[in-house]
């Protein structure tokens, strides 16, 4: 028995002369001894980028080619984390977990962001941009311009725009092709006073949620009709509970690309040049890919068996726009005489 107690005591008293002794200027030394992976992932920058829709649509995909155009430009210093679908917040709260810095970078619609600056209402006026071309004269010119200022002191700073494609309305219960189809229709709407004046000029309630919600909401009965482009139709599958779809390109849906301005201001001038730039890069793709997108899924739709697509006619058309006409006199003096000055210009060259 001493023995072994005597064993035990000789082990311990080595164990700890090796400590104290053997492996001292490893634990008490300062300059402790790194590999140079680690060191990289401690210089690297995180952008956490939220948004509320599928991965494969025009938003979901031009957000992942934004996250490897940035790493390589970067040289693999700064890491774009996407986090699609509403997974973090939903568009109701996301610009406000941006302004907190919870996330660093958001996509929000030009819808939602009315709310912040009313001047965004302008994508919201029924045929206030005929075409893909004055769309992106819009992106590119002094609207862009006007608009990318007036979203400033709310500690953000826009990056860019991007595009999704023009809306479409769709319903579960009969064709939309006169205003007067849409009475007894209850639609679900993005937060935009300009579009709520829209649905009671067509005689049309309206519910505001967000875009995570609309699927289960119109399945349940409490919506029963909704504004959408071809590809979100198509990717969130609206089309299994909606029966309907006419194609009105009657107003435009596109995203505004902000940043936290404090983490912007934090970063060195060069990678805020090479973001920018890999920002760029990915809005022009965006671009083409959107277009391309919408139209491959607006003929895979035309496909599909349990959906009718409707194309209104010029007549149609021309009352429709006859019906809306009194939401620019509603809005003109919110959006300003600047901004509508250059809508009339657009309608009559």
């Amino acid at each position: 028995m001493k023995s072994a107690v005597s064993i035990i005591f000789f082990l311990v008293v080595g164990l700890l002369t090796a400590i104290l002794f053997g492996f001292r200027s490893e634990l008490w030394t300062t300059e402790k001894p790194y590999d140079e992976l680690q060191e990289g992932m401690k210089e690297r920058i995180v952008i956490k980028f939220s948004h509320v829709v599928a991965e494969n649509t025009p938003k979901g995909l031009a957000a992942e080619k934004f996250v490897q155009t940035v790493k390589e430009k970067t040289n693999d210093r700064v890491e774009v984390q996407v986090f699609p679908n509403g997974i973090l917040y939903s568009d109701n709260n996301e610009f406000e977990a941006l302004q907190r810095g919870d996330v660093q970078m958001i996509a929000p619609a030009f819808s939602k962001l009315s709310n912040i600056s009313s001047q965004y209402l302008i994508f919201d006026l029924p045929y206030a941009f005929p075409d893909q071309v004055s769309i992106h004269e819009a992106f590119d010119g002094p609207i862009g311009e006007i608009l990318f200022h007036s979203i400033e002191k709310q500690n953000v700073k826009q990056l860019a725009f991007w595009s999704n494609g023009f809306k479409q309305m769709s319903s579960d219960k009969q064709p939309l092709l006169t205003p007067k189809d849409f009475k007894g229709h209850t639609f679900r709407i993005m937060s935009s006073k300009a579009i709520e004046s829209q649905m009671n000029l067509l005689g049309a309630k309206s519910v505001v949620m967000p875009f995570t919600e609309v699927y289960g909401n119109i399945k349940s009965g409490i919506v029963n009709a909704q504004e959408n482009t071809f590809s979100n139709i198509y990717t969130k599958q609206l089309y299994q509970v909606q029966s309907h779809v006419t194609i009105s390109n009657h107003a435009y849906l596109g995203y505004a690309v902000l940043v936290n301005e404090d983490f912007w201001n934090s970063l060195e001038p060069e990678l805020r040049d090479q973001i920018e730039e890999a920002m760029l890069e990915t809005s022009y793709w965006n671009r083409v890919k959107a277009i391309a997108m919408n139209d491959q899924q607006q003929k895979l739709l035309e496909e599909k068996t349990n959906i009718s697509i409707y194309e209104l006619t010029p007549e149609q058309k021309e009352e429709w726009v006859r019906t809306l006409q009194p939401v620019y006199d509603q809005f003109h003096s919110i959006i300003g005489d600047e901004l509508m000055g250059m809508i009339k210009k657009n309608h009559n060259e």
